[in-house]
């Protein structure tokens, strides 16, 4: 009888353990890296400007469709702490590559030696998501 008086919310409007949200940003991630990494080999050699502009819309559309596909009321602290979980996972897996290959790999968050296209990067990863929040942080009462 209580299925006729509550309706049953959608997955993105549920509020989600703890460990589902870390693994569904996970993937996400995953998604966003492997399509900015396509772009970095593909659009490198040929127009850099451009590889990192396709970098930057595969962040921003991987935000948006975690975003809305997972966490459609997420507050902004969430969107940040996601945003930064993926630039430590960026990182993590620069050191990873660049140790099992043995010399330097940048191709997540960018070389060292264009440090605006860099710090660009960078900062498409922690904001992207947040960019896609709408409610503001709840206060307590």
């Amino acid at each position: 009888m209580t299925t006729m008086t509550h309706s049953a919310r959608a997955f993105p409007d549920a509020r989600h353990s703890p460990l589902v949200t870390a693994a569904l940003a996970f993937l996400f991630w995953v998604l966003a890296a492997i399509t900015v990494l396509a772009a970095h080999v593909a659009l490198d050699p040929i127009s850099p400007p451009g590889a990192v502009a396709t970098k930057i819309g595969a962040i921003v559309v991987a935000a948006f469709l975690y975003i809305r596909l997972t966490a459609r009321h997420c507050t902004v602290d969430h969107a940040l702490l996601v945003g930064i979980a993926w630039l430590l996972l960026d990182i993590a897996a620069e050191i990873m590559t660049a140790s099992h290959l043995g010399k330097g790999w940048f191709a997540l968050t960018g070389t060292p030696m264009k440090p605006a296209v860099r710090d660009v990067l960078l900062l498409a990863w922690v904001a992207a998501p947040s960019l896609f929040a709408r409610h503001p942080p709840q206060t307590p009462r």
